[in-house]
């Protein structure tokens, strides 16, 4: 059998096609909509009636191949990734991720998986390696396979709310203003993030805090963690709700890195552990009716955490945790395309005041570092930020653990100073690439993070990110104009 139909026809799959149907008729809804993941960390796909639900979920959907890299045109006028002569992906839908939207509840979501086309002359029907998000689920699977062990992540989304003009564009100035962790300010903002909350808990994520951070108008809200494709499902779920509230507020969600110079950019932490067996529990959401199929609101808890201490050193991650932390420390500077992945994500680490994590190195609860331990069993990737694709960044970092565990790899002793001050007392520390141009040159030269993004899917992302390279590159900005427009005579 092909991929596409191994995967319409794994075990327990019809079993779930009859769940969705019944979630269907239970919560009355007319209209699905079926996405899947761009290059970028877009959401893409296609709308199609419920009455077509069993239909689709056999046979999927057609979509130009282009789609995974936005349908975007480069700066020379070609499409990126795939011309107009491409064939059309399949995209089958994964009825486990099926959940009504709480704003509109005649319509429901699903996330899909991506094939070539049955009638590709060439591996016809076979897993489309520009989906971000199918290759994702074949590393973890993959990976635990191999080592018996599941990535969980949870991330730390920060994002800001931006006012607008009545035409709709950004005045330029957040909601709130910059005061961290201030009450008032977050108070300011209460009917947005309780929404977003509402919202979130009705599609399956389990918000666990939230506050006001540095900058004008932003906000982090969390949920509980999970396997590294399911917390990016809800992230990119997350991003989704956001736009949502924003639209009903009035208001900009913005995701972009850096908008405003000088006071915090907007990074997405990424708090990962390896973990041996465990077992799945339902948020039940009360006595309510669950808006979907169990699979969303559902949780992976206990087992055994691999990167918790095996010695007297509680600040010490396991023996597979400093490989892993050696894996991931080696490959810092081709991970930084993937965590730093816009041009815009270079003024968070140059504006350096604001604990931008610029220095390959590690250390307990160092935030000047670009990977700390943050807790007993668990560290942080600190070079990431809010515009990152979450299964490209999860695949490489599955890929950097694998070969530290594989080569039972040891990093360098962990630094406690901070790392300023150890540069000044002596120490070499390497800083990671400053600019996106520097981050693809390191990404091209490193065959183990490429090796998470297979075939096509490299080919897109850098021809994709390489265009926007370029066009900055010859773009005139507002610092040109300030800066040369009257210099001489």
């Amino acid at each position: 059998m092909t991929d596409l139909e191994k995967h319409v026809n794994q075990p327990g799959r019809a079993k779930l096609v009859k769940k969705v149907r019944e979630k269907i008729n239970e919560l009355g809804i007319t209209y699905i909509y079926y996405q899947f993941i761009s290059v970028t960390g877009r959401v893409v796909g296609k709308g199609i009636p419920a009455d077509h639900w069993e239909r689709t979920a056999e046979k999927g959907f057609q979509l130009v191949y282009g789609a995974t890299a936005n349908l975007f045109l480069d700066r020379h006028n070609n499409y990126i990734g795939y011309g107009p002569e491409a064939m059309e992906l399949v995209g089958i839908p994964d009825p486990e991720t099926f959940v009504q939207l709480p704003w509109d509840k005649r319509v429901g979501r699903v996330f899909v998986t991506c094939f070539r086309n049955r009638e590709e002359r060439k591996n016809p029907g076979g897993h489309l390696t520009s989906d971000c998000r199918g290759n994702l689920r074949i590393f973890m699977d993959e990976f635990k396979k191999k080592h018996g062990l599941e990535l969980r992540v949870g991330t730390e989304p920060e994002m800001m709310w931006l006012t607008k003009n009545e035409d709709g564009t950004p005045t330029g100035k957040g909601f709130s203003k910059p005061f961290c962790y201030h009450i008032d300010q977050f108070e300011s903002l209460r009917p947005v993030f309780m929404k977003v909350i509402e919202y979130a808990k009705a599609m399956g994520l389990d918000m666990i805090q939230g506050d006001h951070e540095d900058a004008p108008g932003q906000l982090e809200l969390n949920w509980t963690y999970d396997n590294v494709l399911r917390n990016a499902d809800r992230l990119s779920t997350y991003r989704q709700i956001c736009a949502q509230v924003a639209r009903e507020h009035n208001l900009i969600a913005c995701f972009m890195t850096k908008p405003f110079m000088g006071v915090s950019a907007s990074g997405c932490h990424t708090n990962m552990s390896l973990w041996k067996g465990g077992k799945i529990k339902l948020n039940k959401l009360g006595n309510k009716t669950l808006p979907g199929v169990e699979e969303v609101f559902s949780y992976v808890e206990g087992g055994t955490n691999t990167f918790m201490p095996d010695t007297k050193d509680m600040q010490l991650p396991g023996k597979i945790g400093l490989q892993s932390i050696a894996g991931i420390m080696k490959h810092l500077p081709a991970l930084t395309a993937l965590g730093s992945s816009t041009v815009n994500s270079y003024r968070r680490l140059w504006d350096q005041g604001f604990w931008a994590p610029v220095y390959a190195d590690w250390g307990y609860q160092n935030r000047t570092c670009g990977l700390r331990v943050s807790a007993p069993g668990r560290f942080e990737y600190r070079s990431v930020d809010s515009m990152h694709n979450p299964y490209l960044l999860g695949a490489a970092l599955l890929k950097a653990c694998d070969e530290g565990i594989t080569k039972k790899m040891k990093p360098a002793a962990p630094e406690s100073r901070n790392i300023y001050e150890a540069q000044k007392a002596g120490k070499d520390v390497k800083k990671l690439p400053l600019s996106l141009g520097e981050a693809l040159d390191r990404l091209a030269e490193d065959d183990v993070i490429k090796s998470a993004m297979p075939d096509e899917m490299y080919k897109v992302f850098h021809w994709y990110k390489n265009d926007e390279w370029e066009r900055f590159l010859g773009a005139t900005t507002q610092w040109d104009l300030d800066t040369y427009l009257d210099c001489l005579p």
